[in-house]
C-alpha cells in the first residue's frame, strides 16, 4: 500500500484524474490524502466533489478555507464572491448528498508512519505553540460543531480576522473561529502566534514582525503536511525540516503534486489552467 498526499485541487479535475494514472493509483490497495480545497476557481469543483467522494475510504481530505465557503454559502446564508466557481455545485441535483459528505470531513489527519514517524496534515499548517494531540483535539471542537444541529449558526459566523492571536481560555465562536483561522487560513505569525490575514505572497511579503508559521521552533518532531500558500510553490527554506508544502498552483498554471508519504518523492503533472 503506497499512501500519498495531494495539494489543493481547486476545481482542477482533468489534472487530478491525470494525476492518479500517472501514480497508478489503486483504490483498492492505496490511499490518498487530500490537503483541502477540493473547490473553487478552477473549472470543475463539481467533479473533484464527485470524483473524491466516490473514491470511499481509499481517500481522506482535509477541509480548507474554499470548502468551508462553499458550506457558508451553502448552509450558512453566505454570499459568493466574485471570483467564485461554485454555482454549479450549489445547482447540482447530488447537492445535499455532496454537501452532507464535505461537510463531515476533519480538518486535521494524523498518523504514524513506520519510517517517517508522527505526521500531520492540516490545509493551511499548525501554531508552533500547539502540539499534535492538542491540534487534534482542537480540531475535533470545530468537527463536532459543523457535526451538529447548531452548523449553520457557526457557518454563518465562522469567518472574521478576530481574535487574531490564540489564547486557551477562548470559548464559545472566538474559540471555534480562532481554531479555524488557524488550521485554514493561516501564513504568517509572530513570535507570540497571532495570525497575519494581510500577506499573501511568497516569503519576502512577510510583515514586519511575522515569519511564516513553519519558520518557529516546535517541541516536537512531527512531520507536518499542508496545501493553501500557492506562492511557496511547494518549497519552504531548508532549514525548516519535517514540513511538506503542497499546494503548487495548479489553478494558476501551476502544476498538480502528489507527495509519497513513506518515501518522499514527489510526482507533478502540468495544469491545463493558464497563468
Amino acid at each position: 500500500m503506497t499512501i500519498y498526499a495531494i495539494g489543493d485541487l481547486q476545481g482542477c479535475h482533468a489534472e487530478f484524474v491525470e494525476l492518479l494514472e500517472r501514480l497508478a493509483f489503486d483504490p483498492c490497495r492505496d490511499r490518498l490524502w487530500l490537503a483541502g480545497d477540493l473547490v473553487n476557481r478552477g473549472p470543475a469543483s463539481l467533479a473533484c466533489l464527485r470524483e473524491v467522494r466516490a473514491l470511499g475510504e481509499a481517500v481522506v481530505t482535509v477541509l480548507g478555507n474554499h470548502d468551508l465557503h462553499l458550506l457558508a454559502v451553502a448552509r450558512g446564508g453566505g454570499a459568493l464572491n466574485r471570483k467564485d466557481t461554485l454555482e454549479r455545485i450549489l445547482g447540482a441535483p447530488d447537492r445535499e448528498e455532496l454537501l452532507d459528505w464535505l461537510q463531515s470531513r476533519p480538518l486535521l489527519v494524523r498518523e504514524a508512519f513506520e519510517d517517517q514517524g508522527d505526521t500531520l496534515m492540516t490545509h493551511a499548517g499548525l501554531l508552533p505553540q500547539w502540539s499534535p494531540a492538542k491540534a487534534a483535539s482542537l480540531a475535533r471542537e470545530v468537527e463536532q460543531r459543523l457535526g451538529s444541529e447548531h452548523s449553520g449558526a457557526f457557518l454563518k459566523r465562522m469567518y472574521g480576522n478576530q481574535p487574531a492571536c490564540w489564547d486557551d481560555a477562548l470559548d464559545g465562536i472566538d474559540r471555534l473561529r480562532a481554531v479555524v483561522n488557524v488550521l485554514t487560513r493561516m501564513r504568517f505569525i509572530d513570535a507570540e502566534g497571532c495570525l497575519d490575514f494581510s500577506a499573501k505572497e511568497g516569503l519576502d511579503s512577510a510583515p514586519a514582525g511575522f515569519a511564516p508559521w513553519f519558520c518557529y521552533p516546535r517541541q516536537d518532531d512531527a512531520r507536518l503536511v499542508f496545501g493553501h500558500w500557492a506562492a511557496l510553490e511547494g518549497k519552504v527554506p531548508g532549514a525548516c525540516i519535517r514540513v511538506e508544502a503542497l499546494d503548487t498552483g495548479c489553478v494558476w498554471g501551476g502544476v498538480l503534486t502528489a507527495l509519497n508519504l513513506s518515501t518522499g518523492e514527489r510526482v507533478g503533472v502540468p495544469s491545463h489552467q493558464r497563468r
